[in-house]
């Protein structure tokens, strides 16, 4: 009987044991943020304050501060705030403060790291060495290699490791390959393969004894799973990049998290309208045992923080006179939606391209070319403030015109359509042409026809084109362009000129598309 008693106080201390050595943490997460630090629309736009006050609107930093709070106070003690990057670029409050107020916000909040996002090269290393001096918790990057660009080499670290709870955590950061493209990260910047470069981080982590390995991935919901394929030793991915909403409900993309091995993926939309809340249990060896969770959706059931709403307030005063500027008024909301805009012919699109080739037509330009991953936003129905167009158009893009022959126009449609199943930014909005394209076909035999001025694509005629100075210079893989002839990179800023050309419609413009691009 003695023994018996033994044997079972051994398999009970030998339960507690097992019970102790497994590991609970909630990741917290957030991804491409975009200065959205006020409330946003439906549109994902700027929301005035009277549908704030009516409970219309959603996010906006004051929301998010308390719904932090109250996430970190249901989960307890093992907490991590984590930003999937892109927090740069969007509104006003990045043209007038550049990354401070991102810093500013994020170090409020509390945040224990993120990952180089590609906007965050969207001014250079100058910008983002200032932010990420500024800010109070790691900013990572695995696969750009710094080391020959001294105002990033001291600031920028490829994975770090924080205690929670008593446990190492490994943290890697991950940022899309092709940013020298999306980006202006300068000559002394490269990026590589996400997969290589994370293998080398868990297996250096490994080496330290840390077998908790979160990966931190501006990197988009397709990469993201293939890295998970191609890596061993990763626990979780936090992602960002393609504005993935995964979850149960209307609109999601896949299940929060997305299993692929062990591995659990997670992302959380985008603009600050979701909170991510991932609850996970490692076993002993850092294995994941379970992994739950949902994004949050942060409505007008979130009180705003009123210190925050103050602050932001200060903040905006300088914006005020420019971004209530009433430029034209709409009959409809015109769809600007980054799904819609990056793989078919989309209302904004047609407007903005419409806009630039008017400007210029008198120029002996032809045909107008938009990357649909230029366009931010929609707008709603009523008036339309240049705050509204500048949250569309934030990047203070210049028009540029140019001329090619029309076997290199050709190419850059290719180009546009290269990627229309991941959707990417390159998808090409026009004006002054119409193309259709086979999505099913191999990359580079995409397009099947092309018309100019209601002829055929001659690819020996040469034709004058107006796009933006970053296609222009070859942005989103638009390389074709870099050595185009007679080409003038310092036109208005094509907000301007596409509130310019809103004004000019009449009293009320109407939305639309006309066929212009075709997908068969």
């Amino acid at each position: 009987m003695t023994r018996l008693l033994s044997s079972t106080a051994a398999l009970l201390a030998l339960s507690a044991g097992m019970a102790q050595a497994e590991f609970a943490m909630t990741i917290l997460h957030t991804n491409d943020f975009h200065a959205r630090f006020e409330p946003i629309s439906k549109y994902d736009g700027p929301c005035a304050a009277e549908d704030n006050e009516a409970g219309e609107c959603f996010g906006g930093t004051a929301r998010l501060v308390n719904a932090v709070r109250d996430a970190k106070a249901r989960a307890g003690e093992n907490v991590l705030l984590v930003d999937g990057g892109d927090q740069f670029q969007g509104t006003l409050f990045y043209t007038q403060y550049k990354g401070a107020m991102s810093a500013e916000m994020m170090n409020m909040l509390g945040y224990d790291a993120m990952t180089v996002g590609n906007h965050e090269f969207d001014d250079g290393p100058e910008v983002l060495r200032e932010f990420a001096e500024t800010i109070e918790f790691p900013i990572l990057m695995s696969n750009g290699d710094v080391t020959n660009e001294p105002l990033l080499s001291d600031v920028i670290e490829k994975s770090t490791v924080v205690e929670v709870g008593g446990e190492k955590v490994g943290l890697i950061g991950l940022t899309p390959q092709d940013t020298d493209e999306l980006a202006s990260p300068g000559p002394n910047v490269t990026f590589s393969d996400p997969s290589e470069a994370v293998q080398a981080e868990v297996d250096r982590l490994a080496e330290e004894g840390v077998n908790k390995i979160v990966v931190l991935s501006h990197s988009g919901y397709e990469t993201d799973k293939t890295v998970a394929e191609n890596t061993t030793g990763v626990d979780v991915i936090v992602g960002g990049h393609t504005n993935t909403l995964l979850g149960d409900m209307e609109g999601a993309e896949g299940p929060y998290p997305t299993m692929v091995g062990d591995t659990a993926i997670v992302q959380a939309y985008a603009y600050g309208k979701f909170l991510g809340e991932l609850n996970v249990r490692f076993d002993d060896d850092g294995n994941v045992v379970e992994a739950a969770g949902q994004p949050l959706l942060i409505d007008a059931a979130v009180a705003e923080d009123e210190a925050t709403v103050t602050r932001i307030r200060e903040l905006a005063e300088p914006l005020e006179e420019i971004r209530n500027r009433v430029v034209a008024t709409t009959a409809a909301p015109i769809g600007g939606d980054r799904e819609f805009c990056r793989a078919q012919e989309c209302e904004m699109g047609s407007l903005i391209a419409d806009a630039m080739l008017d400007r210029v037509r008198d120029q002996g330009i032809d045909v107008a070319i938009q990357n649909g991953g230029g366009i931010r936003a929609s707008i709603d129905a009523g008036e339309v403030t240049m705050g509204e167009v500048l949250t569309v158009l934030p990047f203070q893009n210049t028009l540029s015109t140019f001329r090619v022959d029309g076997a290199t126009l050709k190419a850059a449609l290719e180009n546009g359509v290269s990627q229309v199943e991941e959707g990417a930014g390159r998808f090409a909005q026009v004006a002054g042409m119409t193309y259709s394209f086979d999505a099913t076909a191999e990359p580079g035999s995409r397009i099947t026809e092309v018309m100019i001025g209601g002829e055929p694509l001659d690819e020996s005629a040469t034709y004058g084109v107006v796009s933006n100075n970053y296609v222009r210079n070859g942005g989103d893989g638009y390389a074709m362009f870099v050595d185009a002839a007679d080409a003038y990179d310092y036109g208005p800023d094509l907000a301007d000129v596409t509130a310019e050309y809103l004004a000019a419609q009449g009293a009320e413009f109407e939305p639309y598309t006309d066929g212009r691009i075709a997908a068969n």
